[in-house]
């Protein structure tokens, strides 16, 4: 007799909404608008600040897609645990005591980059790892894990850089982060490898078919024959994997690292990850709607800047937007189920 986990799991065992039968009951120009409603509402917002701002187009736009900001790679670390159901607190501490490593041990202990680098990305997925032991293994709850872990990484990053603002890093490691290609700072192309590595591997594989069924039910997907813990485990470090490379390559880009400045991530990071589940893959965590949101807010921040509204605008926006986010994902998600 076949049993179901002799098979991997197909659409009829999906524990998802059925959106084949949902995608021919609504007309096509409504997919496309549910779709890519957030990218012609970027583009207005852009519009207006432009033209309110009354700067060269050239300007405008490079300070919106050059700058150097890890938040790509931030925000692809909050989806890679969200996607599975857990939830990441962690994230911009283990994102600081990365680029803090790397920093003080090449400015402070005389060591190589190389050597540097690796031994932050390691420590990096070191806390990943105790991350996935206690959530996954030992059941705890995910928030009260990553809170205490993160806490003990931004104090451990604290501690290596002898709670100072480290720079002197060689000048020519720059390239690594800000190198122009096509006009653009190579941070923003890692980005969009990246992005579109990810969203190829959670929409066209067994792995990212995986990720859906567990985020989605995850006693269905064990039943469903599917290495649920393996899945869990496997986001927790590639999620701490993605932050270490973003401070390694924040911190050759600045030329040093303060470990305080990685909270201001924090917000942008889920704001980009909740608001991009209203677009390209509407209810669902994907790749592509967090790389549209992190520039719909950085737009968004930088165009209230160029009309005078600094300092306190950042937050407002930001706290704004998640919240707008949030519930504009909650809906997406009752409509889909509907």
């Amino acid at each position: 007799m076949t049993t179901i986990t002799e098979h991997e799991p197909d659409a009829s065992s999906d524990p998802a909404p059925d959106t084949a039968s949902r995608a021919r009951r609504t007309p096509p120009y409504a997919q496309l608008a549910q779709r890519f409603s957030l990218i012609g509402l970027w583009v207005v917002m852009g519009a207006v600040f432009f033209v309110l701002a009354d700067v060269p187009l050239s300007n405008f736009l490079q300070g919106i897609f050059a700058r150097q900001t890890p938040l790509v790679f931030l925000g692809m670390a909050v989806v890679a645990t969200m996607a599975v159901g857990e939830f990441d607190l962690s994230f911009p501490s283990v994102y600081a005591l990365s680029g803090s490593t790397v920093a003080s041990l090449v400015v402070l202990h005389g060591w190589s980059f190389p050597l540097a680098a690796l031994a932050a990305i390691v420590l990096a997925v070191l806390f990943g790892a105790v991350n996935a032991v206690l959530v996954v293994r030992a059941g705890i709850n995910s928030v009260i894990v990553t809170l205490g872990v993160g806490s003990v990484a931004l104090g451990l990053g604290s501690w290596i850089s002898e709670e100072t603002s480290v720079s002197g890093l060689d000048f020519t490691l720059s390239n690594i982060a800000l190198a122009r290609v096509a006009g653009l700072p190579m941070i923003f192309w890692y980005g969009v490898v990246l992005v579109v590595v990810a969203a190829y591997v959670m929409s066209a594989t067994p792995l990212g078919r995986h990720m859906l069924f567990v985020g989605a039910n995850r006693d269905v997907a064990r039943l469903a024959g599917i290495p649920v813990t393996r899945v869990r485990v496997g986001a927790w470090l590639t999620s701490s994997l993605l932050c270490g490379v973003a401070g390694v390559v924040t911190a050759a880009g600045l030329g040093g690292f303060n470990a305080t400045s990685a909270r201001e991530y924090f917000l942008p990071a889920f704001a980009s990850v909740f608001l991009g589940t209203v677009a390209v893959v509407p209810g669902r965590f994907n790749p592509l709607g967090m790389f549209i949101a992190v520039y719909f807010l950085i737009t968004g921040v930088f165009g209230l800047q160029l009309l005078g509204y600094q300092g306190w605008v950042t937050d407002v926006f930001y706290g704004g937007v998640l919240v707008a986010a949030v519930a504009a994902s909650a809906y997406v998600q009752r409509r889909l189920r509907s």
